[in-house]
């Protein structure tokens, strides 16, 4: 049975991965680096897979572009799986770099920072978002959590991130520690209502897919029917998710 204590970590890290880039992490989650180039430039997208998931949608994005794209701009393309603090890139190679919701979640975000900077060239831009400290409760995860100790089933434990922004201030000046200038920083509020079966398929099949999995089928069963009902009686208000955000920027300097 879970504690309150260890409830609230747990908590936090399944807020993390309701994104628009969805994304779960532990502490070796490596990001998929989507290496682009458009006109002669060249982009790093930065997304945060886990373990052999990361290798399977890298292998994903490398069939889309197999299948999207033309003979041309399919050469322009590729994925690499690595870690954020250490990727696989000479310095100064690429034109900007974009992120969502990826550096709360690495173990060491000052390091990344300092990573992302050293493969941008003189000029080149970071520009990413990212959850903001925040006390409010969404309560679908308040309802999970509850069916888990009411069946006696242990949650999973928190894992090892770097932590939401404390506030917009603290994002521009993690930015600028790392070297970055023309800082900018600025907050959002992201909101998203989720069905009722969404929600269910977000936990079934990938927030929480290895602790159902794990699950004798007749405790699964169980769980998922004691989860529909209660959230059943939540109104349409309560399974809208709102958390505030923050956006942040900086450029490697030219000098």
């Amino acid at each position: 049975m879970s504690t309150k204590g260890e409830r609230a970590p747990r908590a936090a890290a399944t807020k993390a991965s309701k994104a628009a880039v969805v994304a779960t992490a532990v502490p070796t989650a490596v990001p998929t680096i989507s290496a682009e180039a458009a006109d002669g430039i060249r982009l790093a997208r930065l997304h945060l897979r886990v373990g052999l998931l990361a290798l399977a949608l890298a292998e994903l994005e490398d069939f889309e572009r197999q299948h999207l794209l033309s003979g041309a701009d399919r050469a322009r393309f590729r994925s690499v799986v690595a870690f954020a603090d250490t990727l696989p890139f000479t310095e100064g190679v690429f034109d900007g770099a974009v992120s969502s919701f990826v550096f709360q979640l690495v173990p060491n975000r000052a390091r990344a920072f300092r990573e992302v900077r050293r493969v941008l060239k003189p000029g080149g831009a970071l520009s990413y978002v990212t959850w903001l400290e925040d006390e409010r409760l969404f309560m679908p995860d308040a309802i999970f959590d509850e069916v888990l100790d009411d069946l006696d089933i242990d949650a999973r434990g928190a894992d090892g991130r770097s932590g939401d922004l404390q506030s917009v201030e603290r994002a521009a000046g993690e930015l600028r520690r790392a070297g970055f200038s023309d800082v900018t920083a600025r907050d959002g509020l992201l909101e998203h209502h989720f069905p009722l079966d969404g929600y269910l398929a977000f936990l079934t099949e990938f927030d929480e897919e290895t602790l159902f999995a794990e699950l004798e089928p007749d405790v699964r069963e169980r769980l998922v029917t004691t989860l529909r009902e209660r959230l059943g009686a939540l109104s349409p208000d309560q399974m809208r998710m709102r958390f505030p955000i923050v956006f942040a920027a900086g450029r490697r300097s030219r000098a």
